[in-house]
């Protein structure tokens, strides 16, 4: 049974970066633009939310450790965010291709994480971490709750990541189909040149989903370098983020597009992740287990592909640049 539960609460803990990056990315190509710099922007959120998390303990000392979560959070974010910018300026504006776009962002955003790391490491004299209070707000589960038996492990236990994660598939779903402003973000995602006649603001539409889209994949990366059971626990580690990234990519075909659905898809490729460290057949070497998450979902998108249905299908206008003088 003790096995069980550590393995259900790995799982969750495995799925909560590919869950941000899921759902980033999800908004993102709603509006019609596919970002394939997911990775990059992990790569940047994760450096700046480490950032400032440790010069806010080095300035004060002894660290407030809810400050310390609230700027781990803005940092991640808003460098993310600057990545998403830079990549919605060059496809919105001037409509440059969005597939070799989202490439070079990956490759900038990995650059950027991986040299502001080493910077940082270097000017600490080896490595950069942070101390025992800010990686414990990025640890540990919620006080007293998390000590009933059972129920306290598997609902608790986790970060507070973890159910900034969960929230936001919610709320994004509930944006995304109950909302007006949700529904015109579809409506550009679908037919830009048709929304753009009925009065809706399509490029402003387009950057604050990229955007955003972008900060929250930023928080994917924070989670991943500070968090000690699926990540590197503060301190920075050259390509800590290691594909991520292009998981959340393909886990958005895998949950068709649905915020509700990215939180299932994210904890079975989380499981399939973490399986051979509480569930190993003896004939199956251990090294096959790392495949797993990938041969899952090659799985499903072949599935995807030979099933298609209207509700599976991506935003029709995706990838596709739009010339508003040929509306």
């Amino acid at each position: 049974m003790d096995t069980f539960l550590n393995f259900i609460v790995a799982s969750v803990l495995a799925a909560t970066p590919l869950l941000f990056g899921t759902l980033g990315e999800i908004l993102t190509e709603k509006s019609g633009h596919l970002n394939l710099g997911v990775e990059g922007m992990m790569f940047m959120g994760g450096v700046a939310g480490l950032a400032g998390t440790y010069y806010y303990e080095k300035a004060v000392g002894e660290p407030n450790a809810l400050i310390a979560a609230v700027i781990g959070v803005v940092c991640a974010f808003l460098c993310a965010m600057l990545g998403a910018l830079i990549y919605s300026f060059l496809t919105i504006t001037l409509r440059a291709n969005q597939n070799v776009t989202g490439l070079a962002l990956t490759t900038f955003g990995t650059g950027f994480g991986n040299f502001f790391g080493e910077i940082m490491g270097t000017a600490a004299g080896g490595y950069v971490s942070v101390g025992t209070v800010i990686k414990a707000v990025f640890d540990e589960g919620i006080p007293v709750l998390q000590d009933i038996p059972i129920i306290g492990k598997l609902l608790f236990s986790y970060n507070f990541l973890v159910y900034i994660a969960v929230a936001m598939a919610i709320v994004l779903a509930y944006f995304l189909n109950k909302t007006r402003t949700g529904l015109n973000l579809r409506a550009v995602g679908e037919s830009p040149a048709t929304a753009d006649a009925a009065g809706i603001p399509v490029t402003a539409y387009k950057y604050l989903a990229t955007c955003i889209g972008g900060g929250i994949c930023g928080l994917g990366g924070l989670y991943i370098v500070m968090n000690s059971a699926n990540g590197t626990g503060g301190v920075w580690v050259h390509n800590s983020i290691s594909g991520y990234g292009w998981l959340a990519v393909a886990i958005v075909i895998f949950a068709t597009w649905s915020p509700v659905k990215a939180l299932i898809c994210s904890l079975v490729i989380g499981s399939l992740s973490v399986l051979p460290y509480y569930y190993q057949i003896p004939f199956i070497h251990s090294a096959i287990y790392e495949i797993f998450p990938y041969l899952a979902t090659v799985a499903v998108l072949i599935m995807i592909i030979f099933r298609k249905k209207k509700n599976n299908l991506p935003p029709a206008s995706l990838g596709l640049a739009y010339f508003r003088e040929e509306r």
